[in-house]
């Protein structure tokens, strides 16, 4: 990856978007973070950057609905993926200590992912909402009361003490990322597809959709429902399956699936991510 490559991600610096980043195109690339999942779409779709990095799901609390919405309406390609282990530490002011505590920050769903160790740890502290858990670190960083729920990076860029490490409920929650790009990516013979389905409102419109997976023998690795935004109590299916849009047996797939759905907005095919 060339150094003049421009990256965007979800900022600020320090979060596990970045990370992602890093672990998918390397050292060698240009960062620029944003404030909002929606600017990452945009700067894209505007060639102002190369590649977007954007959090679409997290093993523990599910699916980002903000990035969802952005894909309903956007016709940017999926280029790749990363699946990030989500390691939260307990991150204090370096001239802190922990007994001095009183507030926790960090984002939401952070703070959700930590509910108990926070509850059998820390009792009682106030919490405060952060839009990143580097807005939180920066806290920390600013005032000896506050600690932050946050990675690894966080604690080095904004010159954090590790009081306790890994203290996430679930040991194995991990986050997965998309990569997108206005290009598309050649078959890899390991390959994903995430698609969105537009099915008729009818009875049995979720079998007829699923059917033709079951029928072609194509292995599903994710399915949802969201509001189609068109109208009240419409949905539509995020799908993702194993293959390539250039398979003969996703051909086929496709040809069945015009037959019972309302629209296929296929959102791209890429390298399966290997488990971080």
């Amino acid at each position: 990856m060339s150094s003049t490559t421009t990256v965007g991600y979800l900022g600020p610096k320090g979060t596990y978007s970045q990370l992602a980043v890093l672990k998918h195109f390397g050292e060698d690339v240009a960062l620029k973070d944003y404030s909002s999942i929606d600017e990452v779409f945009f700067a894209v779709e505007k060639k102002h950057i190369d590649y977007g990095v954007v959090p679409v799901e997290n093993s523990t609390e599910g699916a980002i609905n903000n990035t969802q919405d952005c894909l309903l309406d956007s016709n940017l390609r999926v280029v790749g993926e990363e699946i990030i282990p989500v390691d939260h530490n307990f991150l204090i002011n370096a001239g802190a200590e922990a007994s001095n505590i009183r507030t926790i920050a960090s984002h939401k769903q952070s703070l959700a992912q930590c509910r108990n160790w926070i509850k059998n740890n820390f009792p009682g502290l106030s919490q405060i909402e952060c839009s990143s858990n580097a807005e939180a670190a920066t806290l920390a960083q600013q005032d000896s009361t506050v600690a932050a729920i946050a990675g690894d990076m966080a604690a080095r860029i904004y010159s954090l003490k590790v009081a306790h490490t890994g203290i996430q409920d679930q040991p194995h929650n991990r986050t997965r990322f998309l990569v997108l790009s206005l290009a598309e990516t050649n078959s890899t013979a390991q390959d994903k597809t995430s698609l969105i389905i537009y099915a008729d409102n009818k009875p049995g419109a979720l079998f007829r959709v699923l059917e033709p997976f079951d029928n072609l023998r194509i292995s599903l690795t994710k399915i949802e429902t969201r509001p189609s935004k068109k109208e009240a109590w419409e949905y539509v299916f995020f799908i993702d399956f194993e293959g390539h849009v250039k398979d003969e047996r996703v051909k086929e797939l496709f040809e069945r699936l015009d037959l019972c759905t309302v629209e296929v907005k296929v959102l791209g095919s890429y390298p399966l991510a290997k488990l971080g």
